[in-house]
């Protein structure tokens, strides 16, 4: 499936994906749909040029068509004193099921490897989805523990704790 898909920089043709991703099943375990004016401040950050640090997010497209079927990104962020990277993920249900996942967290984890920051880097899905962690450990994620997050702001969540070494 990897060489099935395509990772390509977010840009402003990407808002309506968000829109699309923004439903009551993309953000279950994310303390439910933004409003627009949330989904707009996102795409802004998103975009090249917006971006604190090192990492990007990405627009996950199927190569042939370059239909977009969902993102993925990391960004940097202090873990315990020390500079990591954070990742996170979401493929829109239609497309789930297929390796889309596996194939473009790949594919960003070779990219981060690639660049010269933070060696590790860490994703937190809660600890009721199922699929995300199911995710982490296919990658090769080592589960570090149980945590509490906070995300989106303002709403805590208990998440599993994975680390991938780059």
């Amino acid at each position: 499936m990897q060489n099935e898909i395509r990772l390509v920089a977010w840009s402003e043709a990407d808002l309506d994906l968000l829109r699309r991703a923004n439903t009551t099943t993309m953000w279950k375990y994310l303390g439910g749909p933004e409003s627009e004016e949330k989904v707009i401040r996102r795409h802004r950050r998103y975009l090249p040029g917006n971006w604190t640090g090192s990492g990007g997010m990405y627009r996950v497209e199927l190569a042939a068509s370059h239909e977009p079927v969902g993102f993925v990104g990391y960004w940097e962020r202090v873990d315990g004193g020390e500079m990591v990277y954070e990742t996170g993920w979401h493929v829109l249900p239609e497309f789930q099921g297929r390796g889309i996942a596996t194939a473009a967290m790949t594919a960003l984890l070779e990219q981060a490897a690639a660049q010269p920051g933070p060696r590790r880097i860490h994703a937190y899905p809660s600890v009721d989805n199922e699929p995300s962690n199911a995710l982490c450990r296919a990658l090769g994620f080592t589960l570090r523990g149980v945590t509490d997050f906070e995300f989106p702001p303002g709403h805590q969540m208990r998440c599993n704790e994975w680390v991938f070494d780059l």
